[in-house]
């Protein structure tokens, strides 16, 4: 083998090496990659377990159609409390939100919203609940012109005794959030319909339609 033609097999094993060796470490990153975006996502679900669409694995407390309403007494936007004894008499629509100004739950709200006078005309009361604080429920009214009422529950006292405070799993790790849920009332005070793992498509218009036939 000539001079020539050993330094130009040198030269092609080298450069299959260093093609080699790229490869590898594009494969090393992309798996990297790949494995910090999956912490990233789990670290963020379970510091904002409130947020977000893991599925519901259970709830603390099991409420049930017939059942009597469980009476609150929490904090609403504008600095006033609202408790259920203020609904006495009236239907009262009530949907739990994961958390403020995040697109399901803004999607949600302005809906129910969009149909407060048809609620209204009904003699049904709309609140929105969740467990973000006053400040936040305010800055989520004003930045969407929200009409229906909403409650902070930061001590998720209510949100338990609704059943909508839910153990969540996401990528293999289980935390504690707000499952998406609506509990619609009757004149008597008891739970008249519940809709548990809410879709928001379409949802306002169906409780809507409940509440207009009871």
């Amino acid at each position: 083998m000539s001079k020539k033609t050993r330094k130009k097999s040198k030269a092609t094993v080298s450069g299959q090496s260093r093609a080699k060796t790229a490869g590898k470490k594009r494969s090393t990153v992309k798996t990297n990659t790949s494995t910090t975006a999956k912490k990233n996502a789990v670290k963020k679900a379970t510091k904002h377990a409130k947020n977000g669409p893991p599925f519901p694995v259970r709830t603390v407390t099991t409420l049930a159609v017939g059942d009597t309403a469980s009476v609150f007494l929490l904090p609403r936007d504008g600095g006033q409390s609202v408790a259920l004894a203020s609904f006495a008499g009236r239907k009262l629509a009530i949907f739990f939100y994961p958390r403020a100004d995040t697109p399901g739950c803004t999607r949600e709200a302005m809906d129910f919203s969009r149909l407060a006078n048809a609620f209204s005309a009904s003699q049904t009361a709309v609140l929105g609940v969740s467990a973000d604080p006053l400040k936040a429920q305010e800055r989520f009214r004003d930045k969407h012109q929200l009409t229906v009422p909403l409650v902070s529950d930061e001590k998720l006292t209510m949100l338990k005794e609704y059943g909508t405070w839910s153990e969540k799993s996401m990528y293999g790790k289980t935390f504690m959030g707000v499952l998406r849920t609506t509990v619609l009332i009757d004149r008597q005070g008891k739970i008249a319909r519940i809709w548990r793992n809410v879709k928001v498509e379409g949802h306002a218009d169906e409780v809507l339609a409940a509440a207009q036939a009871l």
